[in-house]
């Protein structure tokens, strides 16, 4: 089987020598530049992985996974519109470049080219697209949701895990389904491994919340605190939030919608509100109920346990970003 670092430099091989020779210019020069950023691959490598898993070759799945992490690029071009974001991975971001507009006109055609590459795929096609359209929908669907709980003060838990599913968690559910599609995996398989990755991305974004209150910024690649200055309802605010007596709200208060806080003084007064109600405890739990419940679905999978290897290589890498 092929090795993780194996399956990123044939992924960015392929990127990098897909080419846009068409006119206008400026509608393709974009998604070029889009795709530049690198990253770490990670949808399109979980669809080789699982294609690999189940028997397939991986250059069976090749032809979607372009198409999926295409699309993966086409959401964060245009969120990175939707949040007025001025910097991805250390670059200017396309609307910084080229303007708004071009911007969602690129990102716009980065959608309809991967569901270019998503239909050249040539083993069960139809239950491909099907599972593809379906995450698509349910993405936009969660960014909906997000975008709802900036103006709500409302939003329950349960609420932020749904919209965390539909926005994170289904896309690398979907990648590691069609892999198996693609290879011709059970019904049965097929769908343990869709959960596997759904049950993994809720722990990913769990972690990724604690991570902007607790990370290491060098770890990280971000700012620590972002999520505290913008009054993110992430789940720690949250369960803060429904654990907190009538004193701790009054001190909530004090900083949730205050854009004169300073934030190093935000993010001090907010982050010990946390640690006094052990929230980052909760959601430690949380995340490893959910990374348990992804293990179950991985041993339920009738493959040899081989062969599972180099997928829980790649997931014990995610979940093992420090803290």
């Amino acid at each position: 089987m092929n090795t993780i670092d194996l399956l990123s430099h044939i992924i960015n091989e392929k990127l990098n020598t897909l080419g846009y020779r068409r006119n206008p210019e400026n509608l393709y020069l974009p998604i070029e530049y889009a795709l530049s950023f690198g990253g770490k691959r990670l949808r399109p490598m979980l669809t080789l992985i699982a294609c690999e898993m189940f028997g397939g070759n991986i250059e069976d799945a090749m032809n979607v996974a372009l198409g999926i992490e295409m699309y993966h690029n086409h959401t964060l071009l245009h969120d990175d519109v939707m949040d007025k974001a001025d910097v991805r991975r250390g670059q200017p971001t396309v609307h910084r470049k080229w303007g708004e507009n071009s911007a969602i006109l690129s990102g716009d055609a980065m959608l309809i080219l991967a569901y270019r590459y998503v239909q050249r795929t040539k083993s069960n096609l139809d239950k491909v697209l099907e599972l593809f359209t379906e995450t698509t929908l349910q993405i936009c669907e969660g960014q909906q949701f997000d975008m709802e709980f900036e103006s709500r003060d409302d939003v329950s838990v349960d609420e932020y895990m749904e919209m965390i599913r539909l926005k994170t968690a289904v896309l690398l559910a979907c990648s590691l389904k069609t892999g198996a599609l693609v290879a011709g995996a059970s019904d049965k398989d097929a769908d343990s491994i869709y959960e596997y990755g759904i049950q993994i991305g809720l722990a990913f974004q769990l972690q990724d919340d604690i991570l902007d209150v607790y990370g290491d910024e060098k770890v990280f690649g971000k700012k620590i605190g972002g999520d505290i200055i913008c009054d993110k309802k992430t789940f720690l605010l949250l369960t803060a939030l429904k654990k907190s007596s009538s004193d701790d709200i009054a001190e909530f208060n004090k900083w949730i919608g205050n854009g004169d806080a300073v934030p190093c003084d935000k993010i001090k007064a907010v982050t010990a509100l946390y640690d006094k109600l052990e929230v980052r405890k909760d959601a430690e739990n949380l995340m490893a109920q959910c990374y348990k419940k992804a293990m179950d679905c991985l041993e339920n999978i009738n493959v040899p346990s081989e062969k599972k290897t180099i997928l829980l290589s790649l997931t014990e890498k995610l979940i093992g970003r420090s803290v």
